[in-house]
């Protein structure tokens, strides 16, 4: 099969490689589409140290079933499906508490990290465990449904802040996952629903996304703009979607005392913790990582479009156009949101 190596740092080519099989309890999808993720982005260059080359990356996929193992009878060949990148083991205690991405012999799909390896989706095949396996409608396109996973991310990060609906929410950063937390939230039932950024096309973005107020601040500006419009009280729930110390501490400025602020960014590996304002004012942290269990909702919510995936694909490029497409996301070329490339598309 034809797949899309990652042979050394920053150094993506076209490869043969050996089409996998599906083993007993696995299934063989024969990949339609797969996202580039801003992880792989920052993978290629080494900085995150979890894809350590040769490594196939991408984890954002979906495609049809081209083989199933021995003894499946309830998947068969030629179903369109979508897959959890997280591959949990199922008998630790996180596992059997429901929390998979928790798991203490976690793997993630197209991620080589010393650990483990386990070549990803940019390739025309990917085996994976039947239990990661979800079933897409009919309607649901291939290129839409790549989408899941970070939709997933999205709802794991509302489920864990703890919203029952009627909140007032912030969502700081508008990029991928922070639009896609602004529909979670939505549709978690959070409103009025506010996005900060400085990008003007990204909160543009946002507005055609259903943000109810749009906020071009950061920093001191932002958390007094957030002040005016909640009568100084601050929103309940905050979404801090970037993961800098800015960020981080503009979003503790801007969450009502009592309230929640989320972190689901995490491009800084630390950041400086405002820490009397957070005890004083008894703010509550919550960490989000992953997803665990949210693939059927999510599924749901963008089959009805409740969440929309599509103003948000950039692109949709064949394999041999990924190396091309990494470049320019890479070098933070504007207006560059999700870039999909589909192994099928000569």
């Amino acid at each position: 099969m034809r797949a899309l190596l990652l042979s050394r740092y920053n150094h993506l080519e076209i490869v043969d490689m050996p089409t996998p099989s599906a083993g007993s309890d696995e299934v063989l999808v024969r990949v339609e589409a797969c996202g580039i993720c801003g992880s792989d982005v920052h993978g290629m260059d080494g900085s995150t140290g979890r894809r350590i080359p040769p490594i196939v990356m991408g984890h954002e996929a979906a495609g049809t079933v081209s083989a199933v193992g021995s003894g499946l009878d309830d998947i068969s060949v030629g179903d369109r499906v979508t897959f959890d990148s997280t591959i949990s083991c199922g008998k630790c205690d996180y596992c059997l508490s429901c929390d998979i991405n928790l798991c203490n012999n976690r793997e993630v799909i197209g991620v080589s990290c010393g650990d483990y390896r386990r070549h990803g989706a940019f390739a025309e095949y990917v085996s994976v465990p039947r239990r990661i396996v979800y079933p897409l409608p009919a309607e649901l396109p291939f290129a839409e449904a790549a989408m899941l996973e970070a939709i997933s991310v999205a709802m794991h990060a509302v489920r864990v802040s703890g919203a029952a609906g009627g909140e007032t929410a912030l969502v700081v950063g508008a990029g991928m996952i922070g639009l896609l937390t602004l529909q979670a939230a939505r549709a978690a039932g959070c409103s009025p629903v506010y996005v900060s950024d400085i990008d003007p096309t990204r909160l543009a973005l946002a507005v055609a996304l259903g943000a109810d107020h749009v906020l071009p601040f950061t920093g001191k500006q932002l958390a007094a703009r957030v002040a005016e419009y909640t009568e100084g009280r601050g929103t309940d729930l905050v979404f801090e979607a970037v993961g800098n110390n800015e960020t981080v501490a503009t979003a503790i400025d801007s969450v009502r005392k009592g309230g929640t602020v989320t972190l689901i960014g995490n491009v800084a590996p630390e950041v400086t913790l405002p820490l009397q304002k957070v005890v004083s004012r008894q703010i509550r942290l919550q960490g989000s990582c992953a997803s665990s269990g949210e693939y059927p909702q999510a599924i749901e919510l963008v089959a009805s479009g409740k969440i929309k995936v599509k103003p948000l694909i950039t692109a949709i490029a064949s394999l041999d156009e990924g190396p091309q497409w990494f470049e320019r996301l890479h070098a933070r070329e504007p207006n560059l949101m999700k870039v999909v490339l589909a192994p099928s598309k000569p």
